[in-house]
């Protein structure tokens, strides 16, 4: 029965007593009807999964640098000094790329980044009183990117950098060619460990799995690509070939309700 003001008699008073009783009641008027509050476990669950990457990314520099020159003579800039710099910059990044390729990487898997201009300035000694000169000079900078899909190739890639000239390696970045397929996985292993525990703590209990009430993510599954540092100049990281992949770790977390009923059947 809806209680309203409207539905009391002319003088009747709604009590605030009455009111608390009719609201304490509705959850019993669930019951009256058959439709009792379930019983329920609640569980909650988390899984781990190690994957063995199968590709990974691998940046690199190009650098040159411009004559130093006194400070106060740069105002201007030296438009040929840039030019040479430039044009020379191109063309080791053109013999990089040729590296790359008798290594066995496809040229859609090797990109150029944009060409970086940075003017430095460096301190020198001149003159035989130990006085200090400023001198500036612009560095012109060329990143590179490969991408390797087939990671038993990497050594030969690191050798073929190196061999090139490069100046800098920034590290390799393991990744996996199908995430959606691993974080599924570790969804999946999540799922199946809170079924685990609910079976054994209804079994345990003396009590009986009904079906699943609710069910959601703690936490989605989280992938993060791994960064191995290299050495920051390719010259002198001789054991750089001997870097492993390792395996990427994905971490999934759910919470699951089952409805539960006592022994034979009893609520």
């Amino acid at each position: 029965m809806r209680l309203d003001r409207h539905s009391l008699r002319p003088g009747a008073r709604l009590s605030g007593g009455l009111l608390a009783l009719t609201l304490a009641t509705l959850p019993m008027a669930a019951a009256a009807n058959g439709q009792p509050a379930p019983h329920r476990l609640d569980v909650q669950a988390r899984a781990e999964l190690e994957v063995v990457p199968d590709q990974a990314t691998l940046n690199a520099r190009l650098w040159e640098r411009t004559p130093a020159i006194a400070q106060r003579d740069a105002s201007g800039g030296d438009a040929l000094a840039l030019s040479q710099a430039r044009s020379q910059l191109e063309e080791r990044a053109a013999t990089l790329i040729q590296a790359l390729e008798g290594a066995g990487v496809e040229r859609d898997a090797i990109s150029a980044g944009s060409l970086r201009v940075q003017p430095e300035r460096i301190r020198e000694s001149s003159g035989p009183d130990g006085e200090t000169e400023t001198l500036a000079r612009t560095r012109l900078e060329r990143p590179m990117k490969v991408e390797i899909h087939e990671l038993d190739r990497l050594p030969t890639i690191l050798d073929a950098l190196t061999e090139a000239g490069v100046d800098a390696l920034d590290g390799v970045t393991y990744d996996l060619a199908d995430r959606d397929a691993a974080t599924d996985e570790a969804l999946s292993q999540a799922l199946q460990r809170a079924k685990h525990k609910a079976e054994l703590m209804a079994g345990t209990l003396d009590v009986t799995l009904g079906d699943v009430l609710s069910v959601s993510e703690n936490q989605a599954p989280v992938f993060q690509p791994r960064m191995m540092a290299m050495s920051a100049d390719a010259r002198e990281s001789g054991g750089a070939t001997e870097y492993r992949p390792g395996t990427l770790s994905i971490d999934a977390a759910v919470s699951v309700s089952w409805e539960i009923e006592g022994p034979q059947g009893e609520e």
